[in-house]
């Protein structure tokens, strides 16, 4: 969905219909219909009416499939809905033209499904590197996968002629199981594009330019290579006022908050911000000026760009109160119920109150390795079986065997449902199909 397009002058009206059109037809997703978003065979996945072959690499499995229908950003009354709304806001009442439009587009209505081109390639991540390991992500299968970041869509958006944008979406990663952890969460993605009299302002000083020429091919500590000192600074000036803006404007005014210097593979240099929350200092985003390489196969050629990233349903956890990620994931009419008089204005509470709290069932699994075993994908065999009926997995006991180079490993699953009390008897059918399948699956020897 795309609220408003910034108003140009008439020599560039074309260029933002075509935009509107590229997105409208290749990149969003109809509304939903009477008929399945996701079906599923033994040698095909088929998602919002397209079909995909399955291979080597398909490793999606139907309790994730089945999360990608539910579209928690478009839900009425959804915290996660609000908090995106209230961004979307800021950007288009802070930043308007001289017309009083809105200078940054919108858009919270796109596929999760991307090429790996798309995902890893066009961020200038390079093959056979760590962030596209198969343990970590979630393959349709060798060309397709559902997106770990809405990053995956700079790119596109900035080749289709669109300078300024905010993309909000489901992303979809493989990880560790606790309260904060889960394989579908939400990012909000932002991007800002600036030619030279945009950075320095028009008629600016002649000797301030974004560009110089390259003496190699390795970055500066402080900046890319061709990216001049007074851009770079420019640019980070402008960034960080941007979303400081932002976090006072969610969090209030009198909110603490730092700048920490930090690493990403397609920002240079790169910036987490961090706010003082509760008596601790928590990150809530990650920013950069992004790497020109990106900007230059988008052809937005003569200018820079900065882009943030933040995780949308950890801000609404801090902002709600709310304690474990599976309730955004609620069907309980208690919990959407809490939020149903809550306006988009920042300064409205939105403290969610506890409605139960059921017991939970603790269960140990042991086993000694025999091959190469990777933790994310004994996580994911366990969210298989046990679904959101599983809270918590945690390593409680490793040791290795000083005569025979054996390793063992114990694990506790927290077993804790949210709307309904569970059975030690149900639980224990869980438990052994898990053991069953840990056999099968990484050839191990329990204990």
């Amino acid at each position: 969905q795309i609220d408003r397009f910034k108003m140009e002058p008439l020599a560039n009206c074309w260029k933002l219909c075509r935009a509107r059109l590229l997105i409208a037809r290749n990149f969003t997703s109809p509304s939903p219909t009477g008929k399945k978003i996701v079906e599923l065979s033994d040698k095909t996945i088929k998602m919002f009416g397209e079909s995909y072959v399955k291979d080597e690499m398909t490793n999606i499995s139907p309790v994730v499939l089945q999360k990608v229908a539910r579209r928690l950003l478009h839900v009425p009354h959804h915290p996660l809905n609000i908090l995106k709304q209230r961004i979307f806001n800021y950007f288009h009442k802070t930043f308007v033209s001289r017309r009083g439009q809105p200078l940054y587009t919108a858009i919270d209505n796109v596929l999760p499904v991307v090429s790996t081109e798309q995902n890893f390639s066009s961020l200038a991540i390079p093959k056979g590197h760590p962030l596209r390991s198969k343990s970590d992500n979630y393959y349709i299968n060798s060309e397709f996968m559902l997106r770990t970041h809405t990053s995956a869509h700079q790119r596109d958006f900035i080749r289709s002629g669109l300078d300024r944008f905010l993309v909000a979406g489901d992303v979809y990663r493989r990880d560790e199981i606790d309260s904060k952890h889960y394989p579908v969460f939400h990012q909000m993605e932002g991007v800002g594009l600036f030619t030279s009299e945009e950075l320095f302002g028009v008629g600016h000083d002649p000797s301030l330019s974004l560009f110089e020429p390259k003496t190699s091919d390795e970055d500066h500590c402080d900046r890319q290579q061709g990216h001049t000192q007074d851009a770079v600074q420019e640019m980070e000036r402008n960034l960080k006022n941007t979303l400081t803006g932002l976090v006072r404007y969610l969090f209030g005014k009198d909110i603490q908050t730092q700048w920490v210097a930090c690493t990403f593979p397609f920002t240079h240099p790169s910036y987490e911000l961090e706010v003082q929350f509760q008596g601790e200092w928590l990150e809530v985003l990650g920013s950069g000026v992004m790497r020109q390489c990106i900007l230059e196969s988008g052809s937005a050629t003569g200018r820079m760009g900065w882009a943030f990233g933040l995780g949308l349903d950890r801000l609404a956890m801090l902002l709600c109160n709310i304690s474990d990620i599976r309730l955004l994931w609620s069907e309980d009419e208690r919990f959407i119920s809490q939020f149903k008089k809550v306006t988009l204005n920042p300064a409205t509470d939105i403290k969610f109150v506890p409605f139960s709290k059921y017991p939970a069932c603790y269960k140990d699994i042991s086993f000694w390795l025999n091959n190469e075993f990777i933790e994310n994908d004994f996580f994911e065999l366990a969210r298989q079986v046990g679904g959101d009926w599983i809270e918590k997995v945690e390593l409680i006991d490793h040791f290795r065997d000083p005569t025979s180079t054996r390793e063992s490993r114990c694990y506790r699953l927290t077993y804790r449902s949210m709307d309904q009390t569970i059975t030690n008897e149900a639980v224990n059918k869980l438990q052994d199909q898990l053991r069953e399948e840990t056999i099968k699956l990484f050839d191990v020897n329990l204990r």
